[in-house]
């Protein structure tokens, strides 16, 4: 999970490992560009479209791109709820506005595991 305010990695990692998800997170963008270079790789990516000093619409471009990332699922948030069309555009699997009720993202993150 990629995000840039602590306040919502904290949130969302603990939401997420109380359903009995494991949860890496960071707030850092590059570190989810790394990702088309490593061995480890998660079975979904939580990614906020307005990091710092990046744009998520780009590091989910170079995902989908790469072999090795292309198919992992993308959810990316954002508190521009008119972001959901471009962020699908980019390659994003779904998008979920801020606030988002949390009963919808563990839905979603369920869907989109299923789906992969």
């Amino acid at each position: 999970m990629v995000d840039d305010d602590s306040d919502i990695l904290d949130a969302l990692q603990f939401v997420l490992e109380d359903s009995g998800y494991s949860v890496k997170i960071t707030q850092e963008g590059e570190d989810a560009e790394k990702l088309t270079a490593s061995n480890n790789l998660p079975k979904l990516i939580i990614l906020d479209v307005l990091l710092s000093g990046m744009d998520g619409r780009d590091i989910v471009k170079k995902l989908k791109k790469h072999k090795n990332t292309s198919r992992i699922p993308v959810i990316m948030i954002s508190a521009h709820p008119t972001a959901q069309k471009s962020v699908i555009e980019a390659g994003a699997n779904t998008f979920l506005p801020k606030p988002f009720d949390i009963d919808m993202l563990l839905q979603t993150v369920k869907n989109q595991l299923l789906a992969s």
